[in-house]
């Protein structure tokens, strides 16, 4: 198992907006390039990015948990 860390500090969303469904759910597969979710940083959306194929084992964080620098957000496992 291996994690998705944080690579800047900001505010973490599971959802493009609230009315949203969230991007992924624990068992969602991924794709490299797939969004799974957002950081902002200063009234700025950033998006998550999946650098690899994987399956999210469990997600680490809720919606507006502030995050860290390195922080994991993700465990994953290979498909």
């Amino acid at each position: 198992m291996s994690t998705v860390d944080a690579q800047m500090p900001g505010v973490f969303y599971r959802r493009p907006s609230p009315e949203s469904d969230p991007y992924i759910e624990p068992g969602s597969v991924v794709q490299p390039g797939q969004t799974i979710g957002l950081i902002e940083v200063m009234k700025t959306f950033n998006e998550i990015k999946a650098d690899k194929a994987c399956r999210v084992a469990k997600i680490l964080l809720d919606d507006g948990d502030e995050v860290d620098i390195g922080q994991s957000m993700f465990e994953v496992d290979e498909p």
